[in-house]
């Protein structure tokens, strides 16, 4: 297992080495494999690309983001323009089901709302919004229409993660209510975590997952 200072030199290098993100301005601190990124960043995205980063770093056992986006002059736009911006590229995304999506603009806060059936839907909405210019920050509030049973999409789970990561799939209990997908026990990995997450939210069906897996690094 990673020393927090070996984990902290770690995830430096890693922004440092990812060219979409300004290290400079960011600040590590680690303690007991949680890693806390502090600062300001001039967009959004580049909050995101942060993010992102950490989570490719083995040994983290969480993150928190502390970081601000203080647009730079050139990237400021008014709420009309951010609004305007993200329905066009919402409407020009073959992957968010036109009208489906409403859009909601303030103080450069992107709001999301409506529903649609699919997880890669949901995710594709806020995925292409991400990098517009002017855009502070974002909130999915876009809901997933329950389309099956419990036991259905605890057996899609069960299947996939078995399919996807033997060894975790042993390790990971599956707790289904309604829409609801509770994942609970221990993986090895930030990586193992999410690609357990992504495996709950790609069952037909599912709304929500809960979180109450342990990385255990």
């Amino acid at each position: 297992m990673k020393s927090d200072l070996q984990l902290k030199s770690d995830v430096a290098d890693e922004l440092a080495w990812d060219p979409s993100i300004n290290a400079t301005n960011i600040g590590v601190a680690v303690k007991d494999g949680v890693v806390t990124l502090s600062g300001h960043l001039d967009t959004f995205a580049e909050k995101h690309a942060a993010e992102r980063a950490v989570r490719r770093v083995s040994g983290v056992r969480g993150i928190a983001l502390d970081l601000d986006v203080k647009l730079a002059p050139g990237h400021q736009r008014s709420d009309s323009e951010i609004a305007q911006a993200a329905t066009a590229a919402l409407r020009l995304n073959s992957l968010v089901p036109d009208g489906k999506v409403k859009v909601e603009v303030e103080d450069g806060w992107i709001t999301l709302t409506g529903e649609v059936d699919w997880r890669y839907q949901f995710a594709s909405a806020e995925q292409c919004l991400r990098s517009l210019t002017g855009v502070r920050g974002l909130f999915n509030q876009v809901t997933i229409k329950p389309r099956i049973k419990g036991d259905d999409i605890t057996r899609q789970i069960a299947a996939a993660l078995t399919r996807q990561a033997a060894r975790e799939a042993r390790h990971i209990e599956v707790d289904v209510d309604g829409a609801v997908v509770t994942l609970s026990g221990k993986v090895r990995s930030m990586a193992e975590h999410d690609a357990a997450i992504g495996v709950a939210f790609s069952a037909r069906g599912v709304s929500r997952v809960i979180d109450h897996l342990h990385v255990a690094g």
